[in-house]
């Protein structure tokens, strides 16, 4: 990777645009410069102070278009917080902020839709013609990288301090685990001299012998494509093969940017109004229609597909389904006692756990603080991606500007910090280390 010694800004390339006409926001810094052009050399036509309120005509970019009574101005993203469309209406939201084309005609359908429930997502029938499907979309790092440079994107080096380490599955596989389980039922036995109910509750909890790291991954991948074929079975792969094949282009890169490149990333857009995101263990990602056509631009979807790499580096899901184990006495004794023909331990384990749960794991209300170390890490690897940070600004300020009474953002307000505070957190962070990349156009 590259190391950053200058600004970068890139004036070769498309800016896409979207009109936010009458869309109220008001200023968050102490001054903010309004510029005569969306260029950071711009010349300044203004400056306005913390709390005075601006209505706004349209975006370019990562440029708020003012309306002015003279000559057009402009402001950064992230200069200015953008206040819920007025109506409660999530129809008229969508209109206000698309322009009449949300959907490709179908304001109505994502406004008014009810969206995949955990009850769903807890019985659907696995598909795995459409886990196939996705799959067959998956690209390599060097496809992703040729892409990459062919759209101007320079990987960059930047230290993350928070950043996961990476983790690799264990060579040895079922060996490693029938090894493990030979151990626990010594020291099981072991334990039992002094009162079978110890040696069974310590077992139990994997309080004994831990499983290595290695194994643990093993899992992860395991159930990775057991969950994702079963939100496939509450909803299809969008119809759309140019979406199918840019997000696993745009994702790949940000991912070949994250400590464990590694992982076997697959990236699919499902057919839902919805508008929402997931994230399996071990790499996979997927992305409502009605967000994907939300976003503006790759570097928007750039950075939701950060955000939910982020919970795939961290592990977030996968924690969330061994802490749901380890509470259930016995259970990976039991698994690790029997290896029976349908594969090993981990896999085992992974069809064991969506037969009981299904892929309900998704709809998870994380930590909070995993929800903003998503966030976090999402903006270091558009970075080191070659993109600008403030794009994962630019969606949050828009879906914070449809507002709660939209239905299509029902899942994610049940299962999210709100919007307001994640952006919140992010202009905390605005002087820290991605301070320089900000200033990417």
């Amino acid at each position: 990777m590259r190391t950053l010694t200058r600004v970068f800004i890139v004036a070769a390339l498309a800016v896409p645009s979207m009109s936010l006409a009458g869309l109220v926001a008001s200023v968050q810094k102490p001054t903010v410069d309004v510029r005569e052009r969306p260029a950071l050399d711009a010349p300044k036509l203004e400056t306005l102070e913390r709390g005075a309120t601006v209505t706004i005509a349209a975006q370019q970019g990562l440029w708020y278009q003012l309306q002015r009574p003279t000559a057009a101005g402009y402001v950064r993203v992230n200069e200015v917080r953008l206040a819920p469309t007025a109506t409660s209406d999530g129809s008229a939201n969508l209109r206000v902020l698309m322009g009449e084309k949300a959907g490709q005609g179908r304001v109505t359908e994502t406004a008014g839709v009810r969206g995949i429930d955990e009850s769903e997502l807890r019985t659907a029938a696995p598909d795995r013609a459409q886990l196939d499907a996705m799959v067959a979309q998956r690209v390599d790092a060097p496809t992703a990288a040729a892409n990459a440079a062919g759209q101007g994107w320079q990987a960059t080096s930047l230290a993350y301090a928070a950043e996961a380490p990476p983790v690799k599955a264990n060579p040895q596989g079922a060996d490693s685990a029938s090894t493990r389980s030979a151990t626990v039922k010594a020291v099981s036995g072991l334990l039992g001299a002094f009162g079978s109910d110890l040696g069974s509750k310590l077992v139990s909890t994997e309080k004994v012998v831990p499983k290595s790291q290695g194994e643990l991954a093993e899992e992860e991948l395991a159930l990775g494509p057991e969950i994702t074929e079963r939100l496939l079975g509450a909803r299809p792969l969008w119809g759309n093969a140019e979406a199918q094949r840019r997000v696993n282009l745009v994702g790949r890169w940000v991912a070949s940017q994250t400590s464990r490149p590694d992982l076997p990333w697959t990236f699919g857009v499902i057919d839902t109004p919805e508008i929402n995101a997931f994230a399996a263990p071990g790499g996979y990602v997927v992305v409502t229609r009605g967000l994907y056509e939300l976003l503006l631009g790759d570097a928007e979807l750039a950075a939701v597909l950060a955000h939910e790499i982020g919970h795939c580096v961290q592990r977030d899901h996968y924690n969330v389904i061994r802490k749901q184990e380890m509470a259930t006495a016995g259970k990976d004794l039991a698994l690790e006692s029997v290896q029976p023909s349908g594969g090993s331990a981990a896999t085992v384990f992974a069809r064991r756990y969506v037969e009981e749960h299904g892929a309900a794991v998704m709809l998870t209300a994380l930590d909070r603080e995993a929800e903003y170390r998503a966030d976090e890490s999402a903006q270091y690897y558009l970075a080191r991606a070659g993109m600008n940070p403030l794009a994962l600004h630019s969606v949050l300020q828009r879906l914070a500007a449809l507002g709660p009474g939209s239905a299509g953002l029902a899942q994610l307000y049940k299962t999210h910090p709100s919007f307001d505070a994640r952006i919140d957190r992010l202009d905390q962070r605005a002087d820290g280390p991605l301070q320089p990349y900000f200033q990417r156009e």
